[in-house]
């Protein structure tokens, strides 16, 4: 159980950093825009960090890892081992007035849970969603499960009323391009509320005069403008002449520069993240290759010469400036199941490589497209074209596909997918392997695996992945993931690179540590 004490210590801590009186404006630059505005739509971390400004979960993810107190003050499993009770926060008004209970939530996840909801696998354990009274609400799972409370930090309450209205009752279908009113339009409980935005250029919100946490926290924000700035030499430029006060993506070039610019300061810590290539290892032909009739990627032996030829020191070197931790598996040392056995970087065997191509019949390589972002990660579009010529070494053509995140995203969730191979990262929010399981590596039906483009399917494999939801022998569930990493690792459907770094950079009369969720709070911060 959680309850007051932990959290209200917390929160006393924090409102010594500052308070309402020491507040200002700031300006505050990312490379990339959120994706959108309607809460429950897209899984993507740009998109939950802007959403933490405006709405609420009901429970948060700290600095330090720790689950905090946000619109429910404490949660528990009750006598059924299947069912969570938490009891709502009382007192707390939407931005529109209206007063926020039990039955938001209860809309709120199961809105979260329709199909065209990108959030819906961080709920796929749960069987029904009810009130009890005004201010408490059960959470029936499928069985019990120890980690629901893990995977509500970044589900977002909304208005039930407000979404009936205005026609949100239904999820952005993004993939389909498929609008309603929330995707422009927010109404939460949250620190801030929207004034104005135009997406992928500029969002701004002020201080909401109605916000539950006066007093509580810091609150040293009154106005945000947030800024997409995609390149990275005038993100910086608009830092070092004033114009914007933060920059949360510090390109790797400029952070020895920044470092040592009078009346900046810079922040740099590991992300809780991992940088990968996935490949369509099951469908009977590629759409981009000039290989007909058969998928080189669907042979193991291919897939092993790729990843001996990718030079992960290489690229932490000439790419990433030193930024970047590289990495034989799909889970950060933050996430449970970490292995530093299976993280073992592949060693560059560039003739082991071309040898394993000539005996899966492609003595001569072959071509394929590879789509990568150019706005998402930290020096992502370098890492592709790096990539790309390592892969050339062996004999794979790879035709290099940079875009946005917006477009990018809609090929890798399209159903079928709409690429062949593709840069993604994955974060891990609930530090737990079962996060990275769900979604990349269980077959994508129903529910879970929305982010598998692989075509990857194996049925013994799913019933593992769904057992670790209602597990609640520690050791049992442990030992199960360990076996499922095996398995993941021995069939290479994916191609780890590395776990990223990030670097902040602001004026100094801020301070932005960097979190492991990449996440800046602005309720609890204000200036020296």
């Amino acid at each position: 159980m959680r309850g007051m004490a932990k959290g209200a210590a917390a929160l006393a801590v924090i409102c010594l950093i500052g308070s309402a009186a020491d507040a200002k404006s700031l300006k505050w630059a990312r490379s990339g825009d959120a994706l959108t505005l309607d809460p429950h739509a897209q899984n993507e971390s740009p998109t939950h960090n802007l959403m933490h400004l405006f709405y609420e979960p009901l429970v948060l993810r700290e600095i330090d890892g720790t689950l905090e107190p946000a619109l429910a003050l404490s949660w528990q499993v009750t006598g059924d081992p299947n069912v969570w009770e938490f009891k709502l926060r009382q007192g707390v008004v939407f931005h529109n007035g209206n007063t926020f209970d039990a039955d938001d939530v209860v809309f709120s996840l199961n809105r979260a849970q329709q199909p065209q909801s990108n959030m819906k696998a961080a709920l796929s354990s749960v069987d029904t969603v009810s009130k009890t009274d005004a201010y408490t609400v059960h959470i029936k799972t499928k069985g019990p499960n120890p980690l629901l409370p893990a995977y509500l930090t970044n589900l977002f309450i909304m208005d039930k009323e407000w979404a009936e209205a205005n026609n949100s009752t239904t999820v952005q279908d993004f993939k389909e391009k498929i609008d309603n009113f929330a995707v422009r339009n927010i109404n939460g409980t949250g620190a801030y509320v929207l004034v104005s935005r135009e997406q992928d250029v500029k969002t701004i919100a002020k201080l909401n005069p109605k916000y539950w946490g006066k007093g509580q926290f810091p609150l040293g924000v009154t106005e945000i403008t947030y800024l997409t700035i995609k390149s990275d030499a005038t993100r910086v430029a608009a830092l070092l002449s004033g114009e914007v006060d933060f920059v949360q993506d510090v390109p790797v070039q400029d952070i020895a520069r920044l470092e040592k610019t009078p009346g900046l300061k810079v922040t740099s810590g590991p992300e809780n993240r991992s940088i990968f290539f996935g490949m369509d290892v099951k469908s009977p032909e590629l759409k981009s290759s000039d290989i007909k009739g058969r998928n080189p990627f669907a042979d193991k032996r291919v897939r092993q010469a790729m990843n001996m030829s990718i030079d992960r020191e290489g690229i932490k070197r000439a790419v990433m400036r030193g930024q970047s931790v590289p990495a034989g598996m799909l889970a950060p040392p933050f996430a449970n199941g970490y292995s530093k056995e299976l993280d073992a970087v592949p060693k560059v065997d560039i003739a082991a490589a071309r040898k394993l191509l000539a005996d899966a019949g492609y003595p001569r390589g072959f071509s394929v497209t590879l789509h990568c972002p150019n706005d998402r990660y930290v020096s992502d579009e370098g890492i592709c074209q790096a990539t790309a010529a390592m892969m050339a070494r062996i004999g794979i053509k790879v035709d290099l596909l940079a875009q946005s995140k917006t477009k990018h995203f809609a090929l890798v969730e399209k159903e079928p997918p709409e690429t062949d191979f593709y840069l993604l990262g994955w974060g891990v929010p609930t530090f737990d392997s079962h996060f990275v399981f769900a979604f990349l590596y269980h077959s994508r039906t129903g529910k879970m695996g929305t982010y598998n483009a692989t075509r990857y399917a194996n049925a013994d494999l799913d019933k593992m992945i769904e057992g670790l939801s209602n597990e609640v022998d520690t050791a049992k569930r442990n030992g199960t993931i360990a076996e499922i990493w095996n398995i993941a690792q021995d069939e290479m459907i994916y191609l780890p690179v590395h776990n990223q770094v990030v670097t902040y950079a602001m004026k100094k009369e801020w301070d932005f540590p960097v979190s492991p969720a990449n996440f800046v709070y602005m309720k609890q911060h204000a200036p020296k």
